[in-house]
Formats: C-alpha cells, sequence, structure tokens
C-alpha cells in the first residue's frame, strides 16, 4: 500500500514534527528541482487554471460542430459528450508527446518525467486523464506539491518559463 500512497500513509507523522524525516525546504527539493523560476514545480492554482482553459478550450471546439441549446436536454447530452471526448484528445495526445495541455502551455508549466525523458508517453497521458476524472487524485498533494497522478505516473508538473 505505501507503494502507491507514498508518504501520505506510509508514515504519516513525517514531516509534521513527529517522525525522523525532515520536512523540505521547499516543494521539490527532494527531487533535486528548484526553489523557484524555470524548472521548479508548478503551484496548485495553475494546474487548476490550466484544467479549468482546458476544458473551455474543449467547449468552444465542440461549439463548432455542435451549437449548444440550454433547452433541447438531449442535444446537451450530445454536446457534453462530445466536449470530454475532444477534452481527452486535447489532454491526452499533447501531453503524451510535448509534456503539455493547451491550457499548460498557455500558463508556461508541463508535465516532466522523473527519469529525464523528453516525452511523458501515451500511457502516462492515459492515466494522468483518467484520474483527472475522477478529481480526488488529482486533488490530494503530498509535500513535493506532487499529487496522485504524478505519484502513480512517476511524473511532476514544473514550470517551464
Amino acid at each position: 500500500m505505501a507503494r502507491w500512497t507514498g508518504e501520505w500513509l506510509s508514515n504519516p507523522r513525517a514531516g509534521l514534527g513527529g517522525g525522523d524525516a525532515e520536512p523540505p525546504r521547499w516543494r521539490g527539493e527532494r527531487l533535486g528541482l528548484p526553489e523557484g523560476g524555470v524548472g521548479s514545480v508548478a503551484r496548485g492554482g495553475s494546474r487548476l487554471l490550466g484544467f479549468l482553459i482546458d476544458l473551455v478550450f474543449a467547449s468552444l471546439v465542440t461549439s463548432l460542430f455542435f451549437r449548444p441549446n440550454l433547452q433541447d436536454t438531449a442535444l446537451m447530452q450530445t454536446y457534453n459528450l462530445w466536449s470530454a471526448a475532444v477534452w481527452a484528445v486535447l489532454t491526452v495526445l499533447p501531453v503524451a508527446f510535448f509534456g503539455y495541455t493547451p491550457g499548460m502551455a498557455v500558463l508556461g508549466i508541463r508535465v516532466a518525467r522523473l527519469d529525464g525523458a523528453t516525452m511523458t508517453g501515451l500511457w502516462r497521458a492515459l492515466v494522468r486523464a483518467a484520474l483527472t476524472v475522477v478529481i480526488l487524485p488529482a486533488v490530494i498533494r503530498n509535500a513535493d506539491g506532487r499529487s496522485w497522478l504524478d505519484r502513480i505516473t512517476e511524473t511532476v508538473v514544473i514550470r517551464f518559463r
């Protein structure tokens, strides 16, 4: 179990003054990342804003093909399904090959692998998108600012400008 949850459950007192492990001075210190600037761990607000930008962008792309009509329930269900599919494509493919979604690119953040590889890879991008839909794994963070999505896929979201 500790392998999946990391320090959240394996040593719940670590970093809270009760364990023998010293808490990091900044997010990403244990990963060898700088405290601020390029290469530092992206803040949660930037990640959330990037996600919201991606949702709006997916909705706008879907609107090119379906005209939303709030009075027509069946049309709106179809619209929402297509918006979710467009969001998935706009999330998985760019992250797999470039490391960022359109919203992340606007904010200057990207997904980086811990092993230093340049491409995030398709399976990591798929897992990240699937867990983002669940919401809880994307919200819970550890002392390094990494969510469960990052820990499971061995990635970290960093600033690139």
